[in-house]
């Protein structure tokens, strides 16, 4: 149940006019507390439009379609240089900043974004929009609007969102928690995967979004719990960059359930896939805004910051909620894909979990929901398998499905159709079939490949003093984050979007497609079921590392 419409909105401005896709409704079950402090701080990031007048970018689908090697890829200087905002524009929003008694904090041209600070009551008024105190039903409280946010007319066509203004939160971690005797290593893993040598990730960066928790240090700066563990594997600790964002930072939260331990499996499967690779871990705010930035701090960084060619995300929210509105607003969507696309262009792979709560998604409408940015057509979407049986070279492999297992009541592999998103054109042959939900809608299906995920079959941290044994697609992320470094050491230029590649080795020794006729559904919602040919619970299935760079060499 939502509430009614606020009545206390603020009427509409002369000469204002409303952003297109901006629109919110407060998160289902949240009630009103009582308006936000007027003078509580409030910071926003205000994306504007690129320079007119300039190139068009290349066109998506011819992209799409080109082989690796045959892309045109640009530097971030080149990017900024033809595709960023203009000064003009740029001025513009500061003169308006200026005008509402706003603070600008940064303009940055290439990532098209202008930070603003205020407080409640000078964003109400610069932005025609009432702020107001949530609590959900499970305590959390957020700062939030309702309806649309507006700007002058003279910022229409400059101004395409606003984001910061809501604070709710937009993030969900995917690692989940398991005990078992098959607990595997990354390397072990990666050799039975057929990866690459491990040692020969040097010169790469590989970029991992965190939006709560992190690791211990001691004086000396150094990780406590990262140096155990690739002590105990023999290899040495990777270099770690931490990239604040947003004012979030590297912030251990010690204890049984802390979200430390997603921050650390990230960073030990990626840096033990891949030895020698450099680790930037951005932390951001699980916010809209976060979202954005810490997309943009990695596509488009400032001077002095790294510059990752791969990124891993082991976390997202679900597309809808659960009264099937819109969980993101449309206007976030569109400037978060442009942003994945513009990875694309400048040689930057993303891979993104597909989620651990099976076909519910974790909500409880008892419909099928799949989560983003896993369904955004420019990431590659990871799915979960379990490892059973390994002796050596040989094992076998399956639909992660522990439902009823130690992984817990929902434990199982995220997978479906996009309510958001059609059918890519490289998915196209794919035979994508339509939602389980009423709707039958056909979408952008998800995951695209799948890797060990099962904590049955996961990875014994080190994380503040325990040794938890973790999995979840979030260990399948950072996993083939650390193959496409290894395949980037290896070849003249980055590898990129992946997707087109993938489709097109569909059948080929360089997937091996999981059909075990197992289902993700969970939560009472309906599921799907892994069957031969690309299908939503493991995608096209695991890819081996070898036979991908031997096609991508030749």
């Amino acid at each position: 149940m939502t509430v009614p419409a606020d009545p206390g909105a603020p009427p509409v401005p002369r000469g204002y006019i409303a952003l297109a896709s901006t629109r919110r409704l407060p998160l289902p079950g949240a009630q009103r507390v009582g308006p936000a402090p007027p003078t509580e701080s409030v910071t926003v990031s205000v994306r504007v439009r690129r320079r007119t007048g300039g190139p068009p970018l290349p066109d998506p689908e011819r992209w799409a379609a080109t082989a690796p090697r045959d892309r045109a890829i640009y530097t971030r200087s080149e990017y900024s240089r033809q595709f960023g905002a203009s000064e003009e524009d740029l001025a513009e929003v500061r003169r308006f900043a200026t005008a509402h008694g706003l603070a600008v904090l940064e303009a940055n041209a290439a990532r098209r974004i202008i930070a603003l600070s205020g407080t409640v009551a000078q964003m109400e008024d610069a932005f025609a929009v009432r702020l107001t105190s949530y609590r959900t039903p499970d305590g959390t409280a957020y700062r939030g609007r309702e309806g649309e946010v507006r700007v002058p007319e003279s910022l229409r066509s400059i101004v395409l969102g606003v984001f910061g203004l809501d604070d709710r939160p937009m993030a969900r971690r995917g690692a989940v928690s398991g005990t078992g005797a098959a607990a595997l290593t990354p390397p072990t893993v990666a050799r039975l995967y057929d990866y690459p040598t491990l040692t020969a990730g040097q010169g790469q960066t590989i970029g991992l979004f965190e939006f709560e928790g992190g690791y211990r240090t001691n004086s000396a700066g150094r990780a406590i719990d990262i140096d155990q563990y690739f002590a105990g594997l023999g290899i040495t600790p990777p270099t770690l960059v931490e990239v604040p964002v947003d004012g979030s930072t590297n912030t251990p939260q010690p204890g049984p359930d802390s979200p430390d331990a997603e921050v650390v499996l990230d960073i030990c499967v990626a840096g033990a896939v891949a030895p020698g690779a450099a680790i930037a871990v951005y932390f951001a705010p699980w916010t809209e805004r976060g979202w954005l930035d810490i997309i943009n701090a990695a596509v488009h960084p400032a001077p002095g910051q790294p510059s990752p060619s791969v990124i891993s995300i082991s976390y997202g929210w679900p597309e809808l909620d659960e009264s099937s509105g819109m969980a993101w607003t449309a206007a976030v969507l569109d400037e978060i894909s442009q942003s994945f696309y513009e990875a694309s262009l400048v040689g930057v792979t993303i891979l993104v979990a597909s989620g651990d709560h099976g076909s519910s998604c974790g909500l409880a409408d008892r419909k099928a929901h799949v989560s983003y940015p896993g369904t955004d057509p420019w990431v590659t979407c990871c799915g979960g398998t379990i490892l059973t049986g390994v002796a050596g070279s040989a094992f076998q492999e399956g639909t992660w499905d522990d439902a009823s297992g130690a992984g817990g009541a929902s434990s199982t592999t995220g997978g479906g159709i996009s309510d958001v998103f059609p059918v890519p054109t490289w998915q196209q042959g794919a035979k994508i079939p339509p939602s389980v939900n009423p709707s039958r809608r056909v979408g952008r299906g998800v995951p695209d490949i799948s890797g060990n995920a099962s904590p049955n079959s996961g990875y014994v941290l080190d994380v503040d003093g325990a040794q938890p044994q973790e999995g979840g697609t979030s260990a399948v992320a950072p996993l083939y984050a650390g193959l496409v470094a290894l395949l980037n050491a290896r070849l003249p230029k980055p590898v990129g979007f992946l997707n087109p590649t993938l489709y097109g080795l569909a059948g080929s020794d360089a997937i091996r497609n999981i059909a075990d006729g197992r289902s993700n559904a969970t939560g009472g919602a309906p599921g799907y079921t892994s069957v031969p040919g690309w299908n939503a619970c493991t995608g096209l299935g695991v890819v081996d590392g070898n036979a991908l760079l031997r096609r991508l060499q030749g």
